[in-house]
């Protein structure tokens, strides 16, 4: 099968497409025909040599995907071949075919074509699990969201404000701030020339915001506990801005507020598998209302994914970035 290989650790310029062997589906297993890839910030940090995929996972960047499915491996139920399909990986997406547990394989909700579907793994999981599932954020809650423009920004304004919650968010250039504007963020504050902490207890009478989504890690850590209220959640879903930082813990325990660390990439099958099938029940059915939607900024060849790579360093993006097969 074709395969995005990379030859050692570096920048995109490391990547090309080769062949490598077709996978088999194993015991609980399906493969899929991959239509399409989508990139994720993690794809770079693997690319360069920082977050390898967890013990057993394909060496294949590629952490979401969709296709068909082409075969079925002993005890898979509900799936046949020819099903069209989009699935959260461990690894492997950047390729023609990728075997993927049953549990992590979705159906394509109505009305999003099967390209496009390679949009929504990622960031549906991630952000039902995290500021749903974890954070438990409310109806009338407020929530802010770090990089509202980008594939998972984007998605957890427009879940967040259809589920009823106010949202803000933060972008760096007008356009972006509009597009967020557009998708229900009732704020959209300038990270480069607006301070979020002040933003944030404007628009909540001084309160603070009682969720944050965060993907700066370090760089945020103190100024995220200013920006949220009592008994509020931080959840940091990435490390943009560092891994070490110096935490108030006074701070953190009178606002009685909690700071969360999540991964999804390293969780058990069964953990992801749960996941999956709570996107589906919930997220689902207001994506194929047209309520919520995967943006996506382009999508290039496979043959082009150092120009993919490339672009997605550049910040110059809004929503999703995908491969196609």
């Amino acid at each position: 099968m074709r395969a995005v290989v990379a030859n050692g650790a570096g920048g995109p310029e490391v990547l090309s497409v080769g062949e490598l062997p077709d996978p088999e589906p194993g015991p609980g297993e399906v493969v899929l025909d991959v239509v399409a890839a989508g990139l994720n910030r993690a794809d770079l940090l693997q690319r360069q040599g920082f977050y390898p995929p967890p013990p057993g996972a394909s060496e294949v960047i590629g952490m979401e995907c969709s296709g068909t499915v082409a075969a079925l491996g002993e005890g898979v139920e509900g799936w046949s071949v020819g099903d069209e399909a989009c699935a959260l990986l461990a690894g492997g997406g950047y390729a023609a075919q990728v075997a993927v547990p049953a549990g992590q394989l979705m159906p394509v909700p109505a009305g999003v074509d099967l390209v496009t579907a390679a949009a929504l793994p990622e960031v549906a999981a991630t952000v039902w699990s995290n500021v749903f599932m974890v954070a438990g954020l409310q109806p009338r809650e407020t929530l802010l969201v770090h990089g509202g423009a980008g594939g998972i920004g984007t998605f957890a304004i427009q879940l967040a404000h259809q589920l009823g919650s106010r949202v803000l968010t933060t972008a760096g250039t007008p356009e972006k701030r509009a597009a967020c504007l557009a998708l229900g963020a009732d704020v959209a504050i300038d990270y480069r020339e607006e301070d979020f902490v002040e933003k944030a207890r404007e628009a909540t009478d001084g309160r603070g915001v009682d969720v944050v989504l965060d993907n700066m890690g370090a760089k945020y850590l103190d100024r995220n506990l200013d920006a949220l209220g009592t008994e509020g959640r931080l959840v940091v879903i990435g490390l943009q801005g560092g891994s070490k930082a110096e935490l108030d813990i006074n701070k953190l325990m009178r606002k009685r507020a909690a700071i969360i660390g999540t991964t999804l990439r390293s969780r058990p099958v069964a953990e992801k598998s749960a996941i999956c099938a709570s996107v589906v029940e919930h997220v689902w059915p207001l994506v194929a209302e047209g309520l919520v939607a995967p943006v996506v900024h382009g999508a290039l060849p496979v043959a082009e994914v150092a120009a993919a790579h490339e672009l997605m360093e550049s910040g110059e993006h809004s929503g999703k970035i995908l491969l196609t097969f």
